[in-house]
């Protein structure tokens, strides 16, 4: 199994969101070969007719996917969905390995390692071989981070604003169960928090991560509150994106 498949991968299975991104990406590395849906199959564990409901989702997303029928025909993508080579120092590289490796906790977290991994492919090899000489003098000792299984619930729930049904533990250990309504992650103190409508209380609250023992993603839609529901951010706090112009 590739590197990109095995940091995404786990307790023997791929929710279907990280399964088209993985799908799409060996089909990038299979470049002009492309590739069976037989062997898609067996790589992801799963049957022929979900990899083909994958590969017509990704279609019908943009993906520039061809299909080649007959004896040695297959799945592929067209060459222009493939990265260009990316122009990055190994400082530069490295600085972005430090981040995502010092955060495993964060939101999109395993995401952000694959696609770390994607840009660590399309170095020349020289910047390749730079970067990982400066990266083995770089250490990061971090805590456990919560459930993976959790967090990607909860994830999958921000992305779909979907209404996600959390066990959680207060600060005192009493047991609760909420169903949230989630709007933003927010980091503070050293502590991730998913901030959302509770159904229960009926108002906006903070929901510390590593006490979220169970997550769920339901059905039901998430209603129409926004950002400027949960208050105005201290002065120190802004978007990942770090930008006032996107």
């Amino acid at each position: 199994m590739s590197l990109f498949l095995t940091l995404i991968w786990y307790h023997g299975q791929m929710k279907r969101a990280e399964r088209l991104h993985a799908l799409s990406e060996l089909l990038r590395r299979r470049g002009s070969r492309g590739c069976t849906a037989e062997r898609l199959a067996t790589e992801f564990g799963v049957s022929v007719r979900t990899v083909k409901r994958d590969l017509a989702a990704l279609e019908h997303s943009g993906a520039p996917i061809w299909s080649r029928p007959g004896p040695g025909g297959g799945y592929g993508l067209a060459p222009a969905a493939s990265l260009p080579p990316v122009s990055l120092s190994p400082a530069q590289a490295v600085s972005l390995l430090a981040a995502v490796t010092a955060a495993p906790d964060a939101p999109y977290a395993d995401l952000a390692k694959a696609a770390m991994q994607k840009i660590l492919d399309v170095l020349d090899p020289r910047t390749r071989a730079q970067t990982k000489q400066l990266a083995d003098r770089v250490w990061v000792d971090v805590p456990p981070s919560p459930s993976q299984a959790v967090r990607s619930a909860i994830e999958q729930g921000m992305t779909d604003q979907k209404v996600i049904r959390i066990h959680y533990a207060s600060s005192d250990q009493t047991p609760t169960t909420r169903e949230v309504e989630p709007v933003l992650f927010g980091s503070t103190n050293g502590h991730w928090y998913l901030i959302g409508w509770c159904r229960l209380r009926n108002a906006m609250r903070w929901f510390r991560m590593d006490r979220i023992q169970q997550a769920v993603v339901t059905s039901a839609r998430c209603g129409d509150h926004t950002i400027a529901e949960v208050g105005a951010p201290p002065t120190t706090a802004r978007p990942v994106h770090g930008r006032g112009d996107w």
